[in-house]
């Protein structure tokens, strides 16, 4: 299918007629992006991992002062 756009009064392309499936594709390949920078963005921070036995025993000595 040959690209169609909508144009203004001065005949300026403002926007673009997509098949529907073609559209769909870009959304679900949009969001997949977000997922990936999303997770690489987490992974590149540095955190520290406490056991969560250790994290119950802290809140229940806290529970118990």
């Amino acid at each position: 299918m040959k690209n169609q756009f909508i144009t203004d009064d001065n005949g300026q392309k403002v926007a673009v007629i997509l098949p529907l499936k073609e559209y769909e594709k870009m959304l679900d390949d949009l969001d997949e992006y977000a997922c990936i920078r999303a997770y690489d963005k987490v992974k590149s921070r540095k955190q520290e991992y406490v056991p969560a036995s250790d994290v119950f025993e802290s809140i229940e000595k806290k529970r118990k002062q």
